[in-house]
């Protein structure tokens, strides 16, 4: 310790040390001023009011931003819709996973799992007002109380079937064939279509609470339309429909855009500031143009650069080439970034006080 280094030191090293401070007291003093200074700012910039008690305290510690802007969103869509008491009643609570998967949760208590990957593929903070307010109809409707109640039913009248299935077949192996086509003919007809049931309801619901919360709502099949488009770009294999437990990206346009104009309505109805004349839909699919008209020019203007090198190369090949995808790709995939960005700073910026 210094104490002990201290005593350590010959009485003339102690005498040579005081006099080198005494030489520096007033670079040693301004040192311990400006110190005092750094303090007393990182105090004050880090002083926050007790929820309760309105106390003044000291908070070093503070949430992510972008767990402060998703529970924003949350709060701001349950005190919108507290008429509905199963909003009402609800605990909800939000908690931010980082990982790029594109994905989010809610369990049936309230609590709300997004993950960092969703928050970079919405476009905006309408966007994310329609998936949160996506999860939270989940909780409201009580789908899993409902899949859990369903599921119980299913397994009964499956274990009636399987019992004849294994009474009857005078072969083990074709009991076990047998039992196996059964449970996939309930995972396709009816797990799966029933899944999917629960997902439309949910956008339904969903773009509700979010039509009361001022939220734009047609930014919910925008969404989906990025999304449909992501997944091409990245090269992710198409699922037909009645394999997914979700609807096809295609089908939830359809829908939501059907139920957009009467959700305009409720959100008037609800005294919300007025939205601007542009439809953002109309927007995406006039970018989505421009970048496809864009890329047939590139496409053609480096086929006629191409042209002459290949005909001298190789002369009697055939010459017609496969169109070139990858403008396209890097154009929408720069655009979702950039969307993404702009998605970030708008949510960083986003006031409480201000309707979504």
């Amino acid at each position: 310790s210094i104490r002990k280094w201290w005593l350590a030191l010959p009485p003339n090293k102690q005498q040579l040390v005081r006099q080198e401070v005494w030489r520096r007291r007033w670079q040693l003093v301004a040192g311990g001023m400006v110190a005092m200074v750094i303090m007393a700012c990182f105090f004050l910039t880090h002083l926050d009011e007790s929820p309760i008690t309105g106390r003044t305290r000291l908070l070093v510690f503070k949430k992510d931003p972008r767990h402060q802007v998703v529970e924003r969103v949350v709060q701001h869509l349950a005190q919108r819709n507290n008429d509905i008491p199963e909003v009402s009643s609800v605990p909800w609570s939000v908690h931010v996973v980082d990982s790029p998967t594109v994905n989010a949760f809610v369990l049936p208590n309230g609590k709300v799992f997004m993950f960092t990957g969703m928050l970079e593929a919405v476009a905006d903070v309408h966007q994310l007002t329609f998936i949160l307010g996506h999860e939270m109809a989940h909780a409201v409707m009580g789908h899993s109380a409902e899949q859990a109640s369903m599921s119980h039913v299913v397994d009964f009248l499956s274990l009636i079937l399987l019992t004849a299935i294994w009474a009857v077949c005078p072969r083990d192996s074709l009991a076990v064939l047998g039992q196996w086509i059964q449970t996939k003919l309930i995972q396709f007809m009816f797990d799966r279509p029933y899944s999917r049931k629960l997902e439309a309801e949910a956008d339904q619901v969903g773009l509700q609470l979010a039509a009361k919360a001022c939220a734009d709502v047609r930014a919910g099949p925008v969404f989906w339309q990025q999304m449909e488009i992501s997944d091409q770009l990245r090269g992710e294999p198409t699922v037909p429909e009645w394999l997914s437990t979700h609807p096809s990206h295609k089908n939830r346009v359809t829908q939501l855009d059907r139920l957009v104009p009467q959700y305009l309505e409720l959100r008037e109805s609800c005294s919300c500031p007025a939205l601007p004349a542009t439809d953002p839909r109309a927007v995406f699919a006039q970018s989505v143009k421009v970048l496809l008209d864009a890329t047939r020019d590139l496409e053609g203007e480096a086929g006629k650069r191409l042209e002459p090198l290949a005909l001298s190369q190789t002369p009697t090949s055939d010459h017609r080439r496969a169109p070139h995808l990858g403008g396209l790709a890097t154009a929408l995939l720069a655009s979702s970034a950039t969307a993404s960005h702009t998605a970030q700073a708008t949510a960083l910026t986003l006031d409480t006080a201000t309707p979504l």
